[in-house]
């Protein structure tokens, strides 16, 4: 459901005036106070601190492509519903990544011990492993009860980006239109069961408003 804009008004400070101050008439012009405007349930200055977090950049290009990958492989799309990048959710990631600091270090580590793995297993980046190879990566390190002691690490990271995805995109429409939630749509009651009404001798018109009736 789409929010409306709410104003909100800021009360005026009362002001001390002193002896030397002119005496104000009681028919000069009351000044109006001031409107703040919020937008989406947010002030200004969450707004303005909102559109810096989205103008600035954290993760290297390099970084973000190994997200992408890694979203899409946490949720790819399906027949129903698009993939975890096709809604967003990487630069999602990162807007939380600036939104949170303290996840930066965990995250960005977590992507350079996964270079350092496919590195160590196949010579070569993430990003430039075949998908085959990625998913051998990441079924280590995606099931924390079987994951090996070396793999520790990598279980913790990509369990922050699994939670991370599952956040971005389920609260995406998307996302929503996936999970079916209908949340406060319209609804038309059809009136109660007809075996109810036989049993009470009752009968029930729609097109009625009984509320009205007194």
């Amino acid at each position: 459901m789409n929010r409306r804009d709410i104003l909100k008004s800021i009360p005026l400070t009362t002001l001390s005036l002193s002896a030397a101050t002119p005496e104000v008439s009681p028919t000069a012009p009351v000044p109006k106070p001031a409107i703040t405007e919020f937008k989406n349930g947010k002030s200004p200055e969450e707004q303005r601190r909102d559109n810096a977090l989205q103008t600035a950049k954290f993760l290297t290009a390099h970084e973000l492509a190994t997200v992408t990958l890694l979203c899409d492989i946490i949720l790819p799309a399906d027949a129903r519903s698009p993939s975890a990048s096709q809604v967003g959710v990487p630069q999602f990631i990162e807007f939380m990544l600036k939104d949170q600091p303290d996840m930066q270090t965990p995250v960005r580590g977590g992507l350079s011990w996964l270079d350092h793995e496919c590195r160590q297993r196949f010579g070569k980046a993430f990003t430039d492993c075949t998908p085959p190879q990625r998913i051998a990566v990441v079924d280590d390190i995606a099931y924390p009860a079987k994951a090996k002691l070396e793999h520790k690490p990598g279980v913790a990271f990509f369990s922050r980006m699994r939670n991370l995805t599952a956040a971005g995109y389920f609260t995406s429409k998307a996302g929503i239109a996936d999970l079916g939630y209908m949340g406060n749509t319209p609804h038309q009651w059809a009136g109660p069961p007809k075996e109810v009404l036989d049993q009470f001798g009752l009968s029930f018109d729609p097109d009625v408003h009984y509320a009205d009736m007194g």
